[in-house]
């Protein structure tokens, strides 16, 4: 397993950067204009980790900034904490063998969703290609919020 990002909805991209960049030092490594999903990422990394996250594209501070206008309140500017995982089916099963929920299951084999016992949103990604779509992910439900 290898930590990816964080992620953290912004409402002002430009003051945000200003803030994260500027301010604080941390440099773009990657940009993500999507039209259809209406967002953008930003991801960022530490002076000293730029290299890493050029390379593996890790550990970075993912910005998502959702083109509508949406008031961010009760924490859900925090987004998620990813981590890549080398088969995401088995490690899905070793969670769920423990109990946890899979709140959104990895139906195309490339990405999961788990809370921790706190609420804190987790990503798993997928290390590498996607694997090929399998039961009974494929057909699972999502559970819940993620």
């Amino acid at each position: 397993m290898r930590y990816l990002h964080t992620m953290v909805r912004v409402k002002d991209l430009d003051a945000s950067l200003h803030f994260y960049t500027t301010v604080f030092g941390l440099k773009e490594v990657r940009r993500i204009d999507n039209e259809k999903g209406r967002f953008t990422l930003v991801f960022l990394a530490a002076p000293d980790d730029l290299s890493d996250a050029k390379d593996v594209l890790a550990p970075c501070v993912e910005l998502t900034y959702n083109w509508d206008t949406e008031d961010y309140t009760g924490g859900r500017n925090f987004g998620h904490l990813a981590y890549e995982v080398d088969n995401i089916y088995d490690f899905c099963q070793h969670l769920s063998d423990n109990g946890i929920i899979i709140n959104r299951p990895p139906r195309e084999g490339r990405m999961a969703f788990v809370r921790s016992p706190d609420g804190i949103s987790i990503e798993l990604l997928q290390k590498g290609d996607n694997l090929p779509v399998a039961e009974p992910w494929a057909s699972a439900p999502n559970i819940g919020s993620w």
